[in-house]
């Protein structure tokens, strides 16, 4: 295991200490992390998305802001704005939430296109223009979205081609039993080191210090070190044959099956191909692997897809998801 496997390793650990009951997110978000894209996940709130994302800034050498997407945000409340200085009439660019490191951008779906659009842009380009000027984002920079299924009214929903600029489109559930019990049991304890410290009762407060302080924080050379091993993780021509493949089934569903033809609209741009092809290098590379194996493909595709894939009216009447539709190109497209 090299150095920069040990830090993601010992990283995921410690995520996983204080988020229970959501691997998947957790080993998603590392994904993102390493592969260089954004993230977006969809679940019913109290699901510890809000939690993740800060615990991995806490983790991290750089700076967390969080965002509440609401009708009445603008686009300067995201990209920044020109201030007018009177006392020598000058105006100064205020920089904004988006010149963070992580950022999360909680239900992006409840403010409106001009917005989502602004942040997008961001995202895509990771550069901000105001006024002429372009201003240059943070080179370590993860927008972590979120999206409410439960409740869809006053909301505004992202646009397909939008949609495509996040690497993956996650879709969480509750925990299990035995994870809530945890959980319960995880914010007492927090809650109580809390109260502690509140009450200035020194010997505790030095231990939580001490506790705290022994949670090395990772820099961005570490992640970037990180990232350019994941590059380097080797994929056979097969395994690439394999997973452009599967991509090609969402154009032309037609050369594989008259039902796949049936069901889809419109298939995916080929940044699904380049973010299967970073995050299946992430994952394998994540499990301490030198090669990426169509199981990675596989337990991928659906996140890679699932957003990126515009299904028929006749499949949409029917109740087919996009995970249907997945799974039957799956089913379809053979490993060589």
């Amino acid at each position: 295991m090299s150095n920069s496997s040990s830090i993601i390793a010992n990283l995921k650990k410690n995520l996983s200490k204080s988020i229970l009951g959501q691997e998947r997110l957790i080993e998603r978000l590392l994904i993102v992390l390493l592969a260089d894209g954004h993230l977006l996940v969809e679940g019913a709130p109290g699901l510890a998305k809000t939690r993740s994302i800060k615990a991995l800034g806490e983790m991290l050498e750089g700076d967390f802001h969080r965002i509440q997407f609401t009708p009445d945000l603008l686009p300067s409340d995201i990209t920044g704005t020109e201030i007018f200085r009177p006392q020598d009439g000058s105006f100064h660019f205020q920089k904004g939430p988006v010149f963070h490191n992580l950022l999360l951008a909680d239900e992006i779906n409840r403010a409106p296109a001009k917005v989502q659009s602004a942040l997008l842009e961001a995202m895509g380009e990771r550069q901000v223009t105001v006024g002429g000027e372009t201003y240059s984002l943070p080179t370590l920079f993860l927008v972590m979205a979120t999206q409410n299924p439960i409740e869809q009214e006053g909301t505004y929903q992202l646009p397909e081609a939008q949609l495509d600029r996040f690497l993956l489109n996650v879709i969480i559930d509750y925990p299990s039993l035995d994870d809530e019990l945890n959980i319960m049991s995880l914010v007492r304890e927090e809650i109580l080191l809390k109260s502690e410290l509140d009450s200035y009762q020194k010997s505790k407060k030095d231990k939580i210090i001490k506790i705290n302080s022994e949670i090395e924080k990772i820099s961005e050379k570490n992640i970037f070190s990180a990232r350019f091993e994941v590059l380097k993780t080797y994929m056979s021509t097969e395994v690439e044959r394999y997973l452009v493949e599967i991509i090609s089934a969402t154009r032309k569903p037609e050369n594989f099956s008259d039902e796949l033809a049936r069901l889809i609209t419109w298939g995916a741009s080929p940044r699904a191909s380049l973010a299967l092809d970073r995050c299946s290098r992430a994952r394998a590379w994540m499990h301490e692997r030198e090669f990426v194996t169509p199981e990675d493909i596989q337990d991928l595709v659906g996140d890679v897809l699932r957003h990126r894939i515009i299904l028929s009216y006749e499949a949409e009447s029917e109740g087919i998801t996009s995970e249907d539709v997945v799974n039957k190109i799956l089913n379809t497209v053979s490993v060589s």
